[in-house]
């Protein structure tokens, strides 16, 4: 009887020619006949022999053009076709086919329904009451039959319908020889088939890489696992498989939450448990709705990205579900550690950055400390500069131990990363007197946010404290950024003039567009000297700190004196504050002080209404609000040991690093609220960091109440003159239409770097509703790092 008995997997050519096949099922096979011309006639077979190697054939025996498995089959003798891929051989399943045992058969219809696109499901079975052996088995489609409806209306979450009544199968009979013939196939489907692509994802083929993972673990019991999880993969408790996914989780970008969980009712132990990603399913409506002040940004996505673990009966817990893909954009490396879940698992490393372990332990050796760098070079780092040595001798005193156990640990910086800066500046008895040092990540801050600087020298106004001197910048969330840092034994301009020098050369030669210093006249020769391109003036907030100690017993006298005095210094227009210097003056009877005197006397090299036109970004608002810094004066003194300093000084500086990291965080994740449909707030949100859009929601808030008072055309320009409603001071705006260009006379822009309320008065007078992109800053921006 003459048949087709050709079968093959769907990732070959088709073809409808007819074989014959053992005459024992040919009853089996009649009725198939007539609905089948070829029982694959979507394929094509190569011929195992090499007779089937002609010009004819598209691929040779055994291999093709794109490494998929390769089915061979011998025309002649009607031999059994046979998949060879790079797991083992797999005989393809057709009516007739004998296969060793029942899982043999079971392996090989789950190859081919891979290669097909669907998934198996063991259907009904029977066996021998007397040997219990298997005597016939039916494999079926997984969406073979229909679901039960029974508990449909009791279901909070009713599963999907998978079930389609599909008649595929494959039906076994064990034979009198012990191996298990094929005598029912039926191969058409009533449903669409899934790509080879996603066929791995199918419950039968998961069910196979569970087995082959647990056979290879017990196989290789030492290998060393990838990271990545897989099925079947197996850990000794709960605790462990939590920490391995989130240590995945760490290096992919996303949170790790902990979803549901079956316990035993005999022991209460674990069952099962599933960990999602933290934007696994959506939040609940807020029944507050609208009443909500600060609503929260929506995290939740639905990401169906999860590991599920079971517990077995040797007691292990193995991954029996794992979905890897994500529906959303995951978190860069350098904010993982700002998820949840990443944050409990670093909690123990806090104390791992320093190379001593305890506040008292003393200096190593040289030979101690060399030991613990990483990836030592055979060239020795040598700090020292020998070009700009001092002409005089130190003038604070520093002990040899000290100098050689700051030079040892700075050199051990250096040699655990080579980006690591530091040198040091000899005296002239070639004693170790000024060193200067900065890691990568200040270099880094600096090419970012390098514009402003704030040389701070205010801890060697104490002779009693180490002669400390800091490199400040401000970053885009206004918060404290350290460029450099330094002790500064020598009180010449050499000193400092060797300092601003090494530390241009520390930032590849990139200058600061604007440096605030004391009224140290050392400090001011060398910046003019080294620094002729950046514009200098005094740093108010130094001055204020030195006003405030001078006059400290009127501070004691009075709970005003602080503030009141504050501000009078940080007063932005001229005319008030001369006025209130002179009522501050009067009030606390200061006419005859001396320091004060001096100070008015030299306002236009630090006082703000002088000095608008030199862009300082705030910075000096952030510094009077940042505590921090007078934290490492304590360390400061000669009773702690220099190392002591250093280490203190290094966890300030992380605190101020993670502080960022916090703020990029919750930039990403919350939406400042705006107060009301403005297009020209929407467009600004988008663009600047939350505290920046604050100050330019406030200029935008101001602007409602200003006032157009004149405006005067003189040609290649408008001039308008603003005014705040009910007020006499007025403001000149300058307003150019071929650039959208406005400068007003407060120089808010110049001065901080946003658009001030008189500025955004005229643009929305001349129905510009979007901010001119030459007045947005990119340092005050949210990519201002890229």
């Amino acid at each position: 009887m003459d048949m087709d008995s050709e079968s093959t997997y769907s990732c070959f050519n088709s073809s409808s020619d007819e074989k014959s096949i053992d005459s024992v099922a040919a009853h089996e096979l009649t009725t198939h006949n007539s609905d089948h011309n070829g029982l694959n006639k979507d394929h094509e077979n190569e011929n195992r022999s090499s007779k089937t190697s002609s010009s004819d054939n598209d691929h040779s025996p055994g291999t093709s053009s794109n490494n998929q498995p390769v089915s061979t089959f011998d025309a002649l003798s009607g031999s059994v076709q046979v998949i060879e891929d790079g797991i083992g051989e797999y005989i393809v399943p057709k009516l007739g086919v004998e296969f060793e045992s029942e899982e043999h058969a079971y392996k090989c219809y789950n190859r081919y329904a891979l290669m097909e696109g669907f998934s198996i499901r063991k259907d009904f079975v029977n066996r021998s009451k007397v040997t219990g052996f298997v005597v016939s088995r039916r494999y079926t489609c997984h969406r073979q039959g229909y679901g039960s409806t029974k508990r449909d209306a009791n279901v909070n979450k009713p599963r999907r319908e998978t079930r389609t009544g599909c008649l595929a199968h494959m039906t076994i009979t064990r034979q009198t020889n012990g191996k298990y013939r094929v005598i029912h196939f039926e191969r058409r489907h009533n449903h669409e088939l899934v790509t080879p692509f996603t066929a791995h994802l199918l419950p039968a083929q998961k069910r196979i890489s569970f087995v082959e993972t647990v056979e290879a673990e017990s196989d290789a019991a030492t290998s060393v696992p990838d990271g990545v999880p897989k099925l079947g993969m197996g850990f000794d408790s709960e605790d462990l498989a939590y920490e391995f996914y989130n240590a995945y989780a760490a290096r992919v970008g996303f949170s790790v939450r902990k979803d549901y969980v079956n316990r035993s009712k005999v022991d209460g132990a674990v069952a099962s448990r599933r960990y999602t990603c933290f934007r696994e399913g959506y939040r609940q409506n807020d029944k507050r709705g609208s009443k909500v002040k600060r609503p929260r940004k929506e995290t939740r996505v639905g990401c169906m990205a999860q590991l599920v673990i079971s517990r077995q009966s040797d007691g292990r817990y193995r991954i029996t579900h794992f979905e890897e893909r994500h529906n959303h954009e995951l978190v860069h490396a350098c904010k993982v550690r700002m998820l949840r879940s990443q944050k409990r698992s670093m909690t123990n490393q806090n104390g791992e950055s320093s190379p001593y372990g305890g506040a008292e332990m003393q200096p190593k050796s040289l030979a101690e400390l060399l030991l613990t760098g990483v990836g030592i070079e055979d060239d020795f780092y040598d700090p020292i500069d020998h070009e700009m040595r001092l002409t005089s001798k130190r003038a604070y005193y520093m002990k040899q131990e000290e100098a050689e156990s700051l030079n040892l640990y700075l050199q051990s910086k250096k040699l655990k990363d080579p980006s690591f800066v530091y040198c040091v500046q000899l005296d002239v008895e070639e004693e170790m007197t000024n060193f200067f040092w900065a890691d990568e990540k200040m270099l880094v801050d600096y090419g970012d946010f390098g514009d402003v600087v704030y040389f701070d020298s205010t801890y060697r106004l104490n002779k009693d404290w180490r002669p400390l001197v800091l490199f400040f910048g401000i970053n885009n969330h206004k918060q404290i950024l350290v460029f450099g840092a330094a002790f500064v034994y020598g009180d010449t301009s050499e000193s400092f003039k060797w300092l601003f020098r090494t530390f241009v050369k520390a930032m590849s030669g990139k200058t600061p567009k604007t440096i605030l210093s004391d009224r140290e006249a050392a400090i001011t020769e060398a910046i003019v000297s080294e620094l002729p391109e950046t514009h200098h003036r005094l740093c108010t907030w130094q001055i204020y700190q030195n006003a405030l100690k001078h006059l400290s017993q009127i501070g004691v006298s009075s709970d005003s004196f602080s503030s009141d005095l504050c501000g009078v210094f940080f007063n932005p227009e001229e005319e008030d504050f001369v006025n209130s210097w002179k009522v501050m003056l009067d009030t606390y009877g200061l006419w005859e002080n001396d320091l004060l005197h001096g100070i008015f006397e030299e306002r236009e090299k630090w006082a703000v209404p002088y000095n608008k036109h030199i862009f300082a970004a705030d910075i000096e608002t952030a510094l009077l609000s940042e505590g921090s810094i007078a934290s490492v004066r304590k360390y400061l003194k000669p009773e702690s040991h220099i190392l002591q300093f250093v280490k203190h000084f290094g966890r300030v500086v992380n605190e101020w690093r993670y502080k960022e990291l916090e703020a990029n965080y919750d930039m990403g994740h919350h939406l400042p609220r705006l107060m009301g449909d403005v297009v020209m707030l929407k467009q600004v949100r988008e663009v600047y960091t939350p505290v920046i859009f604050k100050m330019f929601h406030q200029e935008y808030e101001n602007c409602l109440n200003n006032v157009i008072n004149e405006c005067i055309d003189t040609g290649s320009s408008v001039e308008f003159k603003v005014s705040t409603y009910g007020q006499v001071r007025q403001y000149t705006v300058l307003y150019s239409s071929e650039n959208d260009s406005v400068v007003c006379s407060c120089m808010k822009f110049q001065f901080v770097g946003i658009l001030c309320s008189h500025a955004l008065k005229v643009l929305d007078y001349r129905n510009i509703k979007i901010v001119p992109s030459q007045y947005i800053l990119k340092r005050w921006t949210r990519k201002a790092r890229e």
